[in-house]
């Protein structure tokens, strides 16, 4: 049986929320060149793969975090996993925003929280971490002990890896791209020859060029 990091791996390929093409590079919206797209909102529209990813999240809060209060989705990509997980585990969600709105009561914290409530976040994908971070930033400001963060997929940067330890918060992974990239290899979603070129992207990818 196929690890859970491998199983999520080779579904989130299958589906096609990852996509691989170290040849003609995809551009971010950062303005990086990348030979890999990752859309994991892709994983709602396919049930079995939602529910292994669920299943997933459960397991390792269940086992990591057995004393969370509440769980709380980074929005927008995570807002639907974060609910389903916390539905599953029976407590309340909440969801963060990229900001604060701009109108009303200017929440960025959306839904009921309490001073000192031990918190799980649920992140869709972590690239270089800022955005996931400002979420933890966000429920800290709002009274809120985050105990970590759970993420269906990372790319494993190494900025992210210190801004993560800078803000001293523990991320667990369901999957992530060392072993997405060699499953690739070994199920022919990429040839042998192109490993090289995703391993060198992932070490320095803001300076990255195909």
């Amino acid at each position: 049986m196929y690890d859970l990091d491998k199983k999520i791996a080779e579904s989130l390929l299958q589906i096609k929320a990852i996509k691989l093409n170290p040849a003609n590079h995809f551009t971010w919206a950062s303005g990086w060149y990348s030979p890999i797209y990752c859309d994991n909102r892709k994983v709602l529209s396919y049930p079995a793969v939602r529910k292994e990813i669920c299943n997933g999240f459960v397991k390792i809060i269940s086992e990591k975090y057995p004393d969370a209060d509440i769980i709380a989705g980074v929005a927008t990509g995570a807002i639907a996993h974060g609910a389903l997980v916390a539905d599953r585990l029976n407590k309340p969600f909440v969801y963060v925003r990229s900001s604060p709105k701009s109108h009303g009561l200017n929440n960025q914290v959306e839904g009921e929280c309490w001073q000192n409530a031990k918190v799980v976040v649920v992140e869709d994908l972590v690239s270089t971490g800022g955005s996931s971070l400002c979420a933890v930033e966000a429920l800290r400001e709002n009274g809120c002990d985050v105990l970590g963060m759970v993420a269906i997929f990372t790319y494993e940067f190494p900025t992210a890896k210190e801004n993560f330890a800078a803000a001293d918060v523990r991320l667990d992974t369901l999957s992530n791209y060392s072993t997405m990239i060699e499953l690739a290899v070994q199920q022919g979603y990429v040839h042998a020859d192109e490993l090289q070129t995703l391993q060198e992207w992932r070490r320095d990818p803001a300076n990255w060029k195909r």
